[in-house]
């Protein structure tokens, strides 16, 4: 039973919108879209204040869901497929309307009635879909979650601190003494490369770490460990006073110039 009472063609001089119409603009512009399409409905049909309702329930409802997501950690987040959450408030809404309103739009329908088209339903829900995009945008922006990148951001300064430090060991190997040059692998340029390794995995500890930050630590910590084995290289090579570790050395570098290209 629907919560309209039904007389023979009482719709003729109303424009609906279809129980397809809302549910594909609900696909496109999650609730807000259908609570605006059902009390668009209600108010053709001479029920404003359940208009008024539905209207507020798809904004209720769109707060809701949004913000449960956005409390749900990344990782769980990636593992849902993109689809399904979609597919299941549209699910919902069709439902809805279909309870709701499904007689008197079947009633609409076999009385030749008019509907408005579903490209007008579909810019309602596109609307809906910059409006959800626009909120989730301030939230982020203004989200206590700053915090986190703020703290991943204090570490990468100190990583990039202990990078720019010991690149200047390439500019001391013409200009140094042997002994000079292995107290600097030694005391400084060894010794930072290994600490990057640790704040990379200090930071892949934060909570909630979002995935491309994961992907860019994935790239700094073979960056940092190559160093480290190129600096070791070093140091053996001017210890034994020799260059036949020259070919790994090499080697080694192309393959941090591929790591540093990624983060480009």
């Amino acid at each position: 039973m629907t919560d309209i009472n039904l007389q023979e063609n009482n719709t003729k001089n109303s424009k609906l919108y279809s129980s397809v119409a809302i549910s594909g603009a609900t696909f496109l512009g999650g609730p807000l879209a259908a609570g605006y399409l059902i009390g668009e409905n209600y108010k053709a049909l001479n029920k404003p204040d359940e208009g008024r309702t539905a209207l507020i329930i798809g904004i209720v409802t769109t707060i809701l869901l949004f913000g449960g997501l956005f409390m749900l950690s990344t990782t769980l987040i990636d593992k849902i497929p993109r689809q399904i959450i979609p597919l299941i408030y549209t699910a919902f809404i069709w439902g809805f309307v279909e309870w709701k309103q499904g007689d008197i739009l079947k009633a609409h329908k076999e009385n030749n009635n008019s509907f408005f088209s579903g490209w007008r339903a579909a810019g309602v829900g596109i609307v809906s879909l910059l409006i959800i995009g626009i909120g989730i945008f301030g939230y982020v922006y203004l989200s206590t979650d700053n915090e986190l990148y703020d703290k991943y951001d204090a570490e990468i300064e100190q990583f990039s601190k202990n990078e720019n430090e010991t690149l200047v060991f390439f500019d001391h190997l013409n200009t140094e003494t042997r002994s000079s040059l292995l107290q600097e692998l030694d005391e400084k340029t060894i010794p930072k490369w290994k600490e990057n390794v640790e704040i990379i995995n200090k930071t892949n500890s934060f909570k909630d770490l979002p995935s491309e930050l994961n992907e860019q630590n994935q790239i700094l910590l073979r960056y940092s460990k190559l160093r480290i084995q190129a600096f070791e290289l070093f140091r053996k090579a001017i210890e034994e006073n020799t260059e036949k570790y020259a070919p790994q050395l090499e080697q080694i570098h192309k393959e941090i110039d591929i790591e540093l290209g990624k983060l480009n």
